[in-house]
């Protein structure tokens, strides 16, 4: 099999690696700005799809799918971002006979429709956040839902992720103007404006679980992750296993996780994520219909390589094990590795790599594609490297982390890795005492 993979950065360095390791053939694809980047020197062959601008490179699919085609690859790794949600770019791989790594089109179409999703979900008897059946068409029943189900509410974009297009509303004179904010965000990233509410809950925990589903009817969970610490909505630090997680709520949230992925007609991989209460109560939030950014932390606890069983399930192979199979061992922190400058309000930074030293060691994994030399280019996402650490106990990973963190080093760009450091030595994090608005009560705090 010819993979082709449809992405940049660390992660299509990561699925060549795995593709490799497999035995299969990779074509990378680039923009201008990507002619030195790394995946295109470890890919079997290498495509020039555009100039810079996403629009005409990466979410080309015409030249994605032509690139497919002037190579003979007979399959298509979307990695995360980009077209990897695109329900419509899935159904012209099916219709171009290249074979989509990831779940079929209509099942895209369902989930990414975060209202659509959360129907589905009630009607499994998954535990959902109270909100509106659905889109919400117009400001008189955004009242009367909102009124209902009482203050604060968010405005959520119904074809939203990664933090955008939400807006929390505090009373109903807010709530005209958040919903605009919220619809001309949504319409701006994901080409619908379609909006729904829901009730907010107030310094929840989020808590995702990874799942497998094989063609045959087969699906796993592989345990939960932690990514309660975000700024402003995107994910800075997650850990497995939550440090509030106990046997039973894993089994509990795992079942239902499960139940949520046969719900749907799910295959490959997936994550289902929840947000947890403060009496341990979870609610279904949103299902991502692709591999993770925070992926390998559940490799290092499970022992599972997710980008080899993604690649096995597209090839029609059925899962080689089932629930009991899985056993979590240890604990692992990932680190996410900006070009940015947190003095600045996280000013994206970019230009020439002049110095590199990465961190090493037992139990540190480095997933990147920054090398002494690079120069980074601006027009896309600014995460640099993740930071992956494994120990047999959590302090244990965290003095790791501690250690690896102070190793690396980076000049030419600015970076996060001294906020990083910063926040795993608070004692909040000692403590695993966090939620997801710790990190933003923090800025506003120094």
């Amino acid at each position: 099999m010819k993979v082709l993979v449809a992405n940049r950065g660390e992660i299509a360095v990561r699925i060549i690696r795995a593709c490799r390791e497999l035995g299969f053939q990779t074509v990378a694809v680039y923009s201008t700005a990507d002619r030195n980047a790394l995946h295109t020197m470890f890919a079997d062959e290498s495509v020039c799809i555009g100039p810079p601008q996403v629009d005409k490179s990466y979410l080309n699919v015409k030249n994605i799918i032509a690139a497919c085609e002037t190579t003979g690859a007979s399959a298509l790794h979307p990695g995360f971002g980009f077209l990897s949600e695109n329900a419509s770019f899935a159904n012209c791989c099916k219709k171009c006979n290249i074979n989509f790594i990831g779940p079929p089109s209509d099942v895209i179409t369902l989930l990414g429709d975060k209202a659509n999703a959360k129907e589905t979900m009630k009607k499994a008897g998954v535990p959902v956040i109270l909100g509106s059946d659905g889109a919400v068409n117009n400001l008189d029943d955004a009242k009367k839902i909102a009124g209902k189900i009482g203050y604060p509410v968010l405005i959520k974009a119904a074809a939203g992720g990664g933090g955008r297009g939400i807006r929390r509303v505090d009373n109903e004179n807010e709530l005209e103007h958040q919903i605009t904010a919220a619809k001309e965000e949504s319409k701006k990233f994901f080409g619908d404006d379609s909006i729904y509410i829901e009730k907010l809950l107030l310094n929840p925990k989020h808590i995702e679980f990874q799942i497998l589903a094989d063609s045959f009817g087969n699906v796993i969970h592989l345990g939960e992750r932690d990514c309660s610490l975000q700024r402003r909505r995107q994910k800075v630090l997650e850990e497995t296993p939550s440090p509030i997680m106990t046997p039973q709520l894993r089994e509990k949230m795992g079942n239902a996780a499960v139940k949520a992925a046969k719900a749907s007609g799910y295959v490959n991989a997936g994550t289902i994520e929840f947000l947890v209460d403060k009496n341990m109560d979870f609610y279904f939030m949103e299902m991502n219909t692709r591999i993770q950014v925070e992926h390998p932390i559940t490799e290092a606890v499970t022992g599972v390589d997710l980008v080899k069983q993604q690649l096995k399930i597209a090839a029609g192979e059925k899962l080689s094990f089932v629930q009991d199979d899985i056993k979590l061992s240890g604990h692992s922190i990932e680190c996410r590795i900006n070009a940015e400058t947190p003095d600045k309000d996280f000013r994206p930074s970019c230009g020439k790599i002049s110095s590199l030293n990465l961190p090493g060691g037992n139990g540190v994994r480095i997933d990147s594609a920054i090398y002494q030399g690079y120069d980074i280019p601006p027009f896309y996402d600014n995460m640099l490297a993740k930071l992956i650490v494994k120990a047999p106990t959590r302090h244990e990973a965290i003095m790791k982390m501690k250690r690896a963190l102070s190793e690396f080093i980076v000049e030419g760009v600015d970076t996060n890795i001294d906020f990083q450091l910063n926040l795993i030595k608070n004692d909040f994090f000692e403590n695993g005492e966090y939620d997801n608005n710790t990190v933003d009560n923090l800025q506003l705090s120094q």
